[in-house]
């Protein structure tokens, strides 16, 4: 696929490739096929020239566009393979996720070294915290330099003779996950794996060319620019996105979640395809992305290591009337089955490698409960969320799709620690903006009366803390969040909340 876009770039260089946005949300080009082939070509040089060769390592440190894409397609070029960071996930970590990558030269933009450097007490209320990126390694700074940035990637590398493209398959990317500073884990995809994943991905969404396509991630830009559509990054400002959104019309979008959540709290309309993924996409919510105009409104199941694995419409969601999270029957090639403990596992050829520093293993593991219903997934909670009450134990993910009524844009059951060693099930619903709770209250009374033996001991209406890139509801601060609220007493039983 990567190599498929290359000879793209290079038939129609003066076609849009990477789109942006003014404030008015009019389309501006950030660079075309030619300049973003231009770009990929002067990159490769000057990663050659400072000795990356097959199989070295390169961090990547740059935020997604023309010249993080330019980069990648540079390091496939060369057989290397890129280790991407993550400038949300703290110093210490990211310290740590390098030290075990062990990158010959960290590339990076102008912000991610301000936000290393001297703009760090500005970069906290942006999630941004890297640590000192020179301790790293050798830094070089891709697109415009500010000052006490690491010198330009590509000076005075550009008449150094490009290599022929390495084909033969080895490790590509290196993805942080999870883990801790002692033992980070790094999932690790290789060349056939990655286009194995994008080509899932041009065959499921199928961008027509020509027509522009809204998404920011590597597995939006790939498959769209070498079908000859081109990308709009989003816009951060959510006026100006929506303003994007209407006036660029797309064929396709892709957005997590909670940022669709907050176009559509703010009237945004969409056309086309929508897709999301990353966190949990209710029916709910894929009900109402069709009602502000989407023609199809997607949930995609994926992982880092199998991207992606399912996807399912909205009419066919909303159809299903079991227990669980139905996401679809397994995409082209992706086997599934369970283990003796209820776990989904999943393999095919998008499948990681491995994790870093472990065997390989042709099944993932994907710490979901699951079964599979005629074929297809339908989730049941993670493993590590089980909440034991009174002896039994409760997975929530099996119940908490019932809650989704209208007007409830988020819903969590929680376990709080009790004195007794017991756990007091929470359920904690999060309404839409002026969504009368009077009328969610008298919504959630029949579903909560169906789940039986699972059935609450409290329930509480809350914003829902979200955490992480993908903006995830994060559990355990929602504990934390209930553990407050009932020490308050602002809980009741739940016949009488």
């Amino acid at each position: 696929m990567l190599d498929a876009l290359t000879h793209t770039l290079r038939r129609h260089p003066e076609r849009p490739a990477v789109l942006g946005a003014t404030r008015t949300g009019a389309v501006r080009v950030k660079a075309t096929c030619g300049e973003l082939a231009d770009l990929a070509d002067r990159y490769t040089a000057a990663l050659l020239a400072r000795g990356v060769a097959a199989g070295g390592t390169v961090g990547i440190a740059v935020r997604p566009g023309p010249h993080a894409l330019a980069v990648m397609l540079a390091v496939h070029r060369l057989g290397a393979r890129a280790a991407v960071l993550d400038p949300g996930a703290g110093p210490d970590v990211l310290r740590a996720r390098l030290t075990l990558a062990r990158p010959e030269l960290v590339v990076a933009d102008a912000a991610a070294q301000a936000a290393a450097g001297w703009a760090r007490p500005l970069a906290g209320p942006l999630r941004l915290a890297l640590p000192d990126l020179a301790e790293l390694g050798p830094v070089a700074t891709v697109g415009p330099r500010l000052p006490g940035c690491a010198p330009a990637l590509d000076g005075g590398a550009r008449s150094v003779r490009l290599p022929r493209c390495v084909d033969e398959d080895r490790d590509a990317v290196i993805v942080f996950t999870s883990g801790t500073t002692a033992r980070p884990r790094a999932v690790v995809h290789t060349r056939s794996s990655l286009a194995a994943g994008m080509a899932t991905v041009a065959e499921l969404v199928q961008p027509q060319a020509g027509r522009p396509v809204l998404g920011g991630t590597f597995f939006v830009l790939v498959p769209s620019l070498a079908s000859g559509a081109p990308v709009a990054m989003p816009a951060r400002c959510l006026p100006v996105l929506s303003r994007q959104l209407h006036r660029l019309a797309p064929q396709a979008t892709y957005l997590t979640p909670p940022r669709l959540r907050e176009l559509l709290a703010d009237g945004g309309r969409f056309t086309g395809r929508v897709w999301t993924g990353s966190a949990p996409a209710s029916t709910e919510l894929l009900t109402r992305i069709k009602r502000a105009g989407a023609d199809e409104a997607w949930g995609v199941y994926a992982l880092t290591e199998l991207f992606p694995a399912a996807a399912i419409e909205q009419a066919d969601k909303a159809a299903f009337t079991g227990d669980g999270d139905l996401v679809g029957a397994p995409l082209a090639g992706v086997s599934a089955r369970t283990d003796t403990s209820g776990e989904l596992l999943l393999s095919g050829p998008a499948a990681r490698h491995r994790y870093l520093g472990d065997d390989p293993d042709p099944w993932v593991a994907t710490g979901d409960r699951a079964r599979l219903d005629e074929g297809r997934i339908v989730l049941e909670g993670r493993r590590k969320d089980m909440v034991l009450r009174r002896a039994e134990n409760i997975y929530p993910g099996l119940y908490e799709p019932a809650l989704h009524v209208p007007g409830v844009e988020l819903a969590l059951l929680v376990g709080i620690p009790t004195d007794d060693g017991d756990e007091r099930l929470v359920a904690v619903i999060q309404p839409g903006p002026g969504v009368d709770r009077t009328a969610v209250r008298a919504a959630l009374a029949g579903p909560l009366q169906r789940m039986g033996a699972a059935r609450p001991d409290a329930v509480l209406l809350a914003k829902i803390p979200l955490s992480g890139r993908s903006q995830k509801p994060d559990r355990a601060a929602t504990v934390r969040l209930a553990q407050r609220r009932l020490a308050q007493r602002h809980l009741t039983a739940v016949g009488r909340w």
